[in-house]
């Protein structure tokens, strides 16, 4: 259970979840409250928030003795993703955006040299992380960095991102095509400013 589903099936679950939050976010903030406590726990730790990543979810999604790999993601996902819409109200100010990757969303944060090189090393940081956990520990600081800029994510994308980091013939992939989007987007940056 767990490595049988599809990489496309965490990504439209993670949509609707997101969406579900997004619906509510306005009328009911403490919601993303819990789910931010949640950020930096493993799936299924605090039993409060079970509803709101486990509900409707798919059975192949389970682990048996662990979270699953699709839990981790679908669960990470949606606890970043209360993070970055803290304080912002999901209909007017909604930080899922369609299409932007993590790479592209990391890119923007970008302003000048010095700005580069830092926002470079917590990137490479993120890249390289050991783990699943470490991963999601160190997007943290990136998420609240996009919040800062007002600049949003695609969650469903990230995760995706974050299901594939988990298996050993996938992570190159994900690190190479987050690396790929951003440079890509820094080399449209710096055309747009010649």
């Amino acid at each position: 259970m767990g490595d049988t589903v599809s990489i496309r099936q965490v990504e439209v679950f993670t949509k609707k979840k997101i969406s579900q939050l997004l619906e509510q976010s306005g009328s009911n903030s403490g919601i993303l409250a819990q789910l931010r406590r949640g950020i930096g726990k493993e799936p299924g730790e605090m039993p409060q928030l079970w509803g709101y990543f486990l509900q409707d979810m798919p059975e192949e999604f389970f682990g048996r003795d662990e979270p699953s790999r699709a839990e981790w993601a679908v669960y990470s996902a949606v606890t970043l993703f209360s993070l970055h819409q803290q304080g912002k109200d999901g209909k007017t100010e909604p930080m899922q955006r369609d299409g932007m990757t993590l790479g592209r969303a990391i890119a923007q944060l970008v302003t000048d040299e010095d700005e580069e090189k830092r926002v470079t090393r917590r990137f490479q940081t993120v890249a390289t992380a050991g783990s699943v956990g470490e991963l999601c520990h160190y997007l943290r600081s990136l998420v609240q960095m996009l919040r800062g800029e007002n600049i949003g994510l695609d969650y469903p994308l990230l995760a995706k991102d974050i299901y594939c980091f988990q298996f050993p013939e996938l992570i190159s992939k994900v690190r190479l095509r987050w690396g790929q989007d951003f440079y890509a987007y820094m080399k449209i940056k710096s055309t747009d400013n010649k």
